[in-house]
């Protein structure tokens, strides 16, 4: 009976297809980025457009992870999976290119997050949740500058951290980037994990108002790039650069 329930339970298809589109963005900006930062000149990411898009890729997949993470019964696997994933990544461009390695990327974050979000599980459920979706997003407004020595808005700083705080690499997985600390991908606990918790609540909200029945809508080729987003983010960039060797003959 348990299982006949499950099997016929349907699957929220348009997240799937919303992580598909945000997997595509990734795609093309990545490919642009070889070209233009390795092959080219740079110049084509000097333009502010370049940073928006960059940030809005990176915020669609955490606040669909976070989403995502209503559904899933095994959060603290799956939080270990993705954290391996990153430690993997990090091994991989430490080794193969050590400029621009990946010291707690995005996999890290999410990872890390789904294991103290399942901690937490029972008072996140315990929050109403318009509550916690507004304070979850004005705490990440608010701690978005921590990496840079602030407490602020956004960009705005209110006022400025005690230095002290950045003086240990070991800190800057929590958000106190230290000044000898360099990742080419860099996703802190302290400000993402607050969008991430964002996600779980925006999700909650669209439940209780009822508008989950438009989530059953499929965007077939977004869907299946959607499903296989974690392999996909996994091969992508050696594959990229395999191709950009082959186009441009290093």
């Amino acid at each position: 009976m348990i299982k006949d329930t499950l099997k016929n339970k349907k699957r929220y298809e348009l997240i799937d297809s919303i992580r598909g589109f945000a997997i595509i963005n990734m795609l093309i900006f990545h490919t642009l980025y070889d070209i233009f930062m390795i092959y080219g000149d740079g110049s084509f990411f000097t333009s502010p457009w370049c940073a928006v898009w960059e940030r809005f890729i990176c915020v669609s997949f955490i606040i669909i992870s976070g989403v995502s993470f209503n559904f899933s019964h095994h959060t603290v696997r799956n939080g270990i999976i993705v954290s391996l994933c990153g430690f993997l990544v990090t091994i991989v461009t430490a080794l193969a290119m050590p400029e621009q390695a990946v010291w707690f990327g995005i996999l890290n974050l999410l990872g890390i997050s789904m294991l103290i979000c399942s901690a937490l599980k029972n008072l996140i459920n315990a929050v109403p949740p318009a509550l916690g979706a507004t304070a979850s997003f004005l705490v990440y407004a608010v701690t978005y500058g921590v990496q840079n020595g602030y407490i602020g808005f956004l960009n705005a700083s209110i006022f400025e951290l005690p230095q002290a705080l950045y003086s240990y690499k070991y800190l800057s997985f929590i958000g106190f980037r230290s000044s000898d600390f360099v990742s080419s991908d860099y996703f802190p606990i302290i400000p993402w994990i607050f969008l991430y918790i964002f996600g779980i609540f925006l999700w909650k909200i669209i439940k209780s108002s009822n508008l989950e029945k438009y989530f059953y809508f499929k965007i077939p080729i977004l869907n299946t790039i959607g499903r296989y987003s974690l392999v996909i983010y996994l091969v992508h960039q050696p594959a990229i650069m395999l191709i950009m060797n082959v186009i441009f003959g290093y």
